[in-house]
């Protein structure tokens, strides 16, 4: 197959590695123009266009828009068979999709129809799923809609975090893309399946406002969800005694009692028990505002609280 990929995060690196592997050409690398990062602000490449210059790859191509002149008339001078997309960040039109034999093929981070959408991984996580996976879609101009070719399981274990989890469905994604890629390449008639019609749900982008820990409002099992489902990034937050706090693990235990939700039930070698309307949330690690990670325990220590301190959204 001869193929332009388009990708932009960590997630579409193996599968660019993965196609560099492979017997399959490709002829470019489409990847998100580069944008200002760090303290100084100093223009950085994306993940996909430093593994691709680490591959040796000349032909990269960052458009602001796809669809605009003169992007369009680039890629069809290009004539690939195909166009590999994984995690890019741009909509991709259905003129240019139309353009390749085998159109568009995009790599995607759930069990599809399951998780539409820009975060399915957190989505996935904060929802409390048991199960996720990766599946290779034809491509259309609508979101995540397209009909699937392959797809890879595995369960979400109750310590996978985003951090754990993005790098096995990468892994699992680049595999499956291969696969889907020859066995188009032997069978040139094969079809996708369509999408079953019910179990939709949509990832939304994330907010700050999926951040916030409130215990007067979910129960402890939701929020040491959502608080994996941030981790490593943008983490949790909640208000200690008055202090905004990254929480970046916590466990919960299924207790009960005459508990108000978002009171500060105990600091323990353990870490720091709220009770919320569902259970006792247990903070295990956190990182107040300018200061590095550190234990719950020695947080608490040294900012003095106590049983009956409120903890509470920001």
């Amino acid at each position: 197959m001869r193929l332009v990929f388009f990708g932009t995060s960590p997630f579409a690196v193996p599968t660019l590695q993965a196609l560099h592997a492979s017997r399959h050409e490709v002829l470019a690398i489409v990847t998100q123009p580069d944008r200002p990062a760090g303290r100084g602000m100093q223009l950085a490449a994306s993940p996909v266009k430093k593994a691709a210059l680490a591959l040796d790859y000349t032909t990269i191509l960052q458009p602001g828009k796809v669809r605009r002149k003169p992007f369009p008339e680039e890629l069809s001078v290009l004539a690939p068979d195909v166009l590999v997309v994984v995690s890019f960040g741009q909509i991709i039109p259905q003129r240019v999709l139309d353009g390749p034999r085998y159109g568009g093929i995009n790599v995607h981070a759930s069990l599809l129809p399951r998780w539409r959408g820009a975060a399915p991984i957190h989505r996935a996580i904060m929802a409390g799923d048991l199960e996720t996976g990766v599946a290779t879609m034809r491509m259309e101009a609508t979101l995540d809609t397209g009909p699937i070719f392959l797809e890879a399981r595995t369960p979400i274990a109750p310590s996978d975090t985003t951090l754990t989890l993005e790098p096995r469905l990468a892994a699992a994604g680049a595999a499956v893309l291969i696969q889907t890629l020859d066995r188009l390449e032997q069978e040139p008639d094969w079809q996708p399946t369509p999408q079953r019609e019910t179990g939709m749900t949509y990832a939304a982008l994330l907010s700050r406002e999926d951040g916030f820990l409130d215990p007067t409002t979910e129960s402890a099992p939701q929020l040491a969800n959502r608080v994996r489902a941030l981790t490593p990034r943008p983490g949790g937050v909640i208000m200690l005694a008055g202090k905004e706090v990254k929480v970046l693990e916590a466990t919960y235990a299924l207790e009960t009692g005459a508990y108000t939700p978002g009171e500060l039930i105990a600091v323990s070698k353990e870490g720091i028990e709220i009770a919320t309307i569902g259970g006792i949330l247990r903070l295990i690690t956190v990182q107040p505002a300018g200061k590095p990670a550190m234990a719950a325990t020695a947080y608490a220590n040294g900012a003095r609280l106590k049983p009956g301190d409120l903890a509470a959204r920001p």
